[in-house]
């Protein structure tokens, strides 16, 4: 269990897809991610990242989803005014399927993702804002 929370937590470190919508500026980015398990004895304290996103990072939506592991393919993307829907597909030793949701607004995002990976549900919640320029 142990090996998939933390299979868990590196692919959703990534900006959580959302990064890529439409709005979203190039810049120094504050990720929070914080991550539920039905089952686990011990709540996990949020992670926070900072990252530069350029122009060309943004460019490419599926490239930011998927960016942190080659094994993982967004099967399905579906954008909708501020909101980006999608599906991903991960192989190999972190091998499961997520799905979720991300909204926009100005300068920040909030996204939903439900991960199914070993056998193991985990809801994965992620709040980015943006910091400035990168330096």
């Amino acid at each position: 269990m142990k090996n998939a929370v933390l299979a868990a937590l590196c692919i959703l470190a990534l900006p959580a897809a959302a990064l890529a919508a439409d709005g979203m500026r190039e810049g120094l980015w504050e990720i929070t991610s914080s991550m539920e398990m039905p089952g686990m004895p011990v709540k996990m304290k949020p992670t926070v990242m900072k990252r530069c996103y350029s122009k060309a990072d943004v460019a490419d939506r599926k490239k930011v989803i998927a960016s942190r592991d080659k094994n993982c393919t967004v099967t399905d993307m579906k954008h909708s005014g501020n909101k980006v829907n999608w599906t991903m597909k991960c192989t190999g030793q972190n091998a499961g399927t997520m799905t979720g949701e991300t909204v926009f607004s100005d300068d920040s995002y909030a996204s939903v993702m439900k991960m199914n990976t070993q056998g193991h549900k985990m809801t994965m919640k992620v709040k980015g804002k943006r910091l400035g320029n990168c330096e």
